[in-house]
Order: C-alpha cells, then structure tokens, then sequence
C-alpha cells in the first residue's frame, strides 16, 4: 500500500513520494508534506522556468530562485512564469 501524506500543496491525502527529493530537512520535509502529483506538479513547473529563462543550475543564484520558487508553489503563492511561454495543446 502507498505511502500517504496530507499534501500541503492540493490540500488532500494523496501518495507521498518514494523517498525525499533530496538530503537534508528541506527534502524531509517535503517527504512528509508533499504529494507524488504536487512533485510532478513542481517538476513540470521547474522544467519550464529553467528553460524559458535559461537558467545555468551552476550558478548559486539560479539555485536559489528555484528554492524560493518551490516554497512559493507548494505554498500556494504566486509563482514566476515564463514570459511569452505558451504551453501546447492537446
């Protein structure tokens, strides 16, 4: 049976990821809190802004902004978007 978390992103219980996204409190805590869905959510999401604003995930700041980014989705606050980008029909 899947592991289940009360996701604090889609507000519901909901499968829990297999194991924590990365080492650390911060991947704990998103083990614990986040569900598989809301992390596909935020990779799709993540995806788009690293490509759209090209960023070099070599670089600390680039880090950082999506550290900050990923607080503000799982929050539920306003997020960046890619400017002009215009996602493709089904």
């Amino acid at each position: 049976m899947a592991r289940k978390v009360l996701c604090r992103k889609l507000k519901k219980e909901l499968p829990g990821l297999d194991m924590p996204p990365f080492p650390g409190p911060k991947g704990e805590e998103i083990f614990s809190s986040i569900s598989k869905d809301a992390w596909g959510e935020w990779m799709t999401h993540q995806t788009t802004l690293i490509n759209e604003l090209r960023l070099n995930m070599m670089d600390v700041s680039a880090r950082n902004y999506l550290s900050e980014q990923r607080e503000k989705f799982f929050n539920g606050e306003e997020v960046d978007q890619a400017e002009g980008y215009v996602p493709p029909t089904e």
